[in-house]
């Protein structure tokens, strides 16, 4: 089969040096994978909040190839066709082999006009071109001679002369495609067998251009007396493949944790290029005469744009993964999909890390994002928490109305405890929160959630509250004391105006730089502040007193 390419509509300038001399090595096409299996780790320098790099994901994934190779005897080449064009090649390892591995390189060039003629130099080569004179197009053999940034020479049956540069259409058919280009990124080996035969090998690497992250769905229950609800919570594994090549039928797990990592993936990665050939030359005659080549009028117009992509994304770029939704969850209204547990990723203990399995095989597309969910809970005993700031060293004045106070901070308040209806590690995302509402479900919340393992109490900001308010500070006949001799009496307000008791969050500052007596709930460390616990009843007052003096460590520092 005769390959064709115009070298009328390529773009880039290209580079590349001709292709070296053939050894005596065999190459070998290794098959394409029987089975992928792919564990995929987030970007180590996004941060809580941050959501991924859609066009550029700079998290990685290891990637393992199962694939079928035919060696001859001795030494040979085996190259393995079509893995991901964000490769680090420094990074794989073949096992299986019976002579291990020699060498190892990964291919610089795709397929591209620029890489044929350069793979072509000193060969053959068919030019197809218009007569001027008639309009009929003629073909005839010639070798390809040089190709400078800019130009290409030919040798014909004329002699030698740059393509292009008679301002007239011209084609270069070549015979064939040097075996070292591909159209899909290729890894090559050097390797050795005695007597040859066919083996099952496991190509495994690192790969940039990947990245996941947790997305949850919350439905917000009716609230009780106490002030606790119960909470509906889905989650989602999204996992974003920005490289050329989908992985299909593939193993699927992530990685939820902080690996230290020196290296720059993304440098040592160097995807392949698919180089144009951008040939510039004067047509026949000089600048100072002209051109002999008649005008035929202005150029056409350039093409119009490609279509736009969604997010750097095909149209169907997103799938969801699920199965077994109950009916009543369809019926109804709620965006919470109750999936039994064999639908949803399973979680694993990796040292200090969590691994997420998907149960079965899903193909990692090209370009695209798949969604895998991995936490179902109907109800998670939950209930707001208000925090309020207590200066320690503010002036008390009187208050008479809710006027005289300052909001208090709303937060989302439950313990990631089976007891409250969790206990499954939360790795970073982001929280969607709903609440029934006359006109049905409306959003109320959108939060970032860092990593939290079981066992640790969730608290997650919701901005200031319209009911709660509070106000505190030293008494009038009562000055802070800095020398720490005396206690001081600090006031402290609070007013409820919800339904529902209150849990109020007193903040006092650090735990090192104060001591605190209060009238019956002890202060404790929070979160590195020293705080206090106090439940106000529904639509009521609360004025209290405590007492504060400085600590013996902050008298010892200052």
């Amino acid at each position: 089969m005769r390959f064709l390419t115009s070298l009328g509509i390529l773009a880039a300038v290209a580079t590349g040096t001709p292709a070296s001399a053939q050894d005596d090595r065999q190459r070998v096409f290794a098959s394409d994978a029987s089975h992928y299996a792919v564990t995929v780790y987030r970007d180590p320098e996004r941060s809580v909040g941050e959501r991924m790099e859609r066009d550029m994901p700079r998290g990685y994934a290891m990637i393992s190839e199962t694939r079928t190779v035919t060696l001859p005897p001795g030494r040979s080449t085996i190259l393995f066709e079509g893995v991901a064009e964000g490769m680090v090649a420094v990074s794989a390892i073949v096992t299986g082999l019976p002579g291990g591995t020699i060498e190892k390189n990964r291919n610089a060039d795709l397929l591209s006009p620029a890489a044929l003629v350069d793979r072509t130099l000193g060969n053959r080569v068919t030019i197809t071109r218009q007569n001027p004179a008639t309009g009929v197009s003629q073909s005839e053999e010639a070798i390809v001679r040089t190709r400078a940034d800019g130009g290409l020479v030919l040798q014909t049956s004329a002699g030698y002369e740059a393509v292009r540069c008679s301002g007239l259409p011209e084609k270069l058919t070549f015979d064939g495609v040097p075996p070292e280009l591909s159209a899909r990124p290729i890894f090559n080996i050097d390797t050795f067998s005695e007597t040859g035969g066919t083996y099952e090998v496991v190509l495994t690497y690192l790969s940039w251009g990947f990245d996941w992250e947790a997305n949850y769905v919350a439905q917000l229950g009716e609230g009780r007396r106490d002030g606790t609800f119960d909470m509906g919570l889905m989650s989602w594994l999204t996992v974003l493949n920005d490289n050329g090549q989908s992985f299909e039928d593939a193993e699927l797990m992530v990685i939820a944790g902080d690996i230290a990592i020196e290296s720059d993936f993304e440098e040592l990665a160097e995807p392949p290029e698919a180089r144009g050939l951008y040939l510039t030359c004067y047509p026949i005659g000089s600048t100072s005469r002209g051109s002999p080549i008649p005008n035929y009028g202005p150029p056409p117009p350039p093409a119009p744009p490609p279509p736009p992509m969604s997010d750097g994304f095909n149209g169907d770029a997103i799938v969801v993964t699920a199965s077994r939704i109950r009916r009543s969850n369809l019926e109804s209204a709620s965006p919470i999909a109750v999936l039994s547990e064999e639908a949803m990723a399973r979680e694993e203990q990796l040292a200090d890390l969590k691994l997420y399995r998907v149960p079965r095989r899903v193909t990692v597309a090209s370009k695209g994002m798949k969604q895998v969910a991995f936490l179902s809970r109907e109800a998670v005993r939950t209930r707001w928490l208000y925090e309020a700031e207590c200066d320690l060293g503010q002036r008390w004045y009187e208050v008479e109305e809710m006027d005289d106070l300052d909001e208090t901070e709303i937060k989302l308040l439950t313990r990631n405890e089976e007891d409250y209806g969790l206990g499954a590690s939360l790795p970073l995302g982001k929280l969607n929160a709903f609440e029934s509402t006359s006109e049905g479900l409306q959003l109320v919340a959108e939060l970032d959630l860092r990593d939290y393992p079981v066992g640790q109490e969730i608290d997650l900001d919701l901005g200031e509250s319209a009911k709660v308010y509070a106000e505190c500070g030293y008494t009038h006949e009562d000055d802070p004391d800095e020398r720490g001799r005396k206690w001081s009496k600090i006031n402290v307000v609070l007013w409820n105006a919800n339904e529902a008791t209150a849990r109020v969050r007193l903040v006092l500052g650090y735990p090192d730089d104060w001591q605190v007596r209060s009238w019956g709930p002890e202060a404790y460390v929070k979160n590195g502040d020293l705080v206090i616990d106090v439940d106000v009843p529904a639509n009521s007052r609360f004025d209290r007193s405590f007492r504060v003096r400085r600590s013996k460590l902050w008298l010892s520092e200052n």
